[in-house]
């Protein structure tokens, strides 16, 4: 008989993985307990990814708002959008992880309106007109 192999799984980082939707911005945010509080963006700092401070605001809120800005590191991957939906993004999948790794902040995180995805989106184009709805400019004579 063939002998089975022992599979022994070394012992990694727990994360906390949760996706955040902005517009057309879609993010990847890895929660990793035990941290600094340093949050990284695409692999690059967050004051360099993100220029305006409004931006950082927006991302950081969750944090704020259950006072766990230094207990977590982040590493978060998004893609699509501009800066602004890739902030909203990135907020909404903050919020998602911390759920993930403490249950008892999800009413607090709901009741901010941070758990609930914006579904707002960019309307689309109708023919005879310049944009969604921007007719062209009449002229009378």
């Amino acid at each position: 008989m063939a002998e089975k192999k022992a599979i022994v799984k070394k012992a990694s980082k727990i994360q906390f993985l949760a996706t955040g939707r902005r517009k057309k911005a879609i993010a990847r945010v890895f929660l990793i307990p035990n941290g600094s509080g340093k949050i990284t963006i695409n692999k690059e700092d967050i004051d360099t990814y993100f220029p305006l401070e409004t931006l950082k605001l927006v991302l950081r809120q969750p944090l704020t708002l259950t006072n766990t800005s230094d207990k977590y590191d982040i590493n978060v991957n998004v893609i699509g959008g501009g800066l602004s939906g890739q902030a909203g993004a990135i907020c909404h999948g903050i919020a998602r992880a911390l759920v993930k790794a403490d249950e008892t902040l999800k009413a607090e995180l709901k009741k901010a309106g941070l758990l609930t995805r914006d579904s707002r989106m960019k309307e689309r184009k109708k023919y005879g007109l310049k944009k969604a709805r921007r007719a062209p400019q009449f002229r009378k004579r």
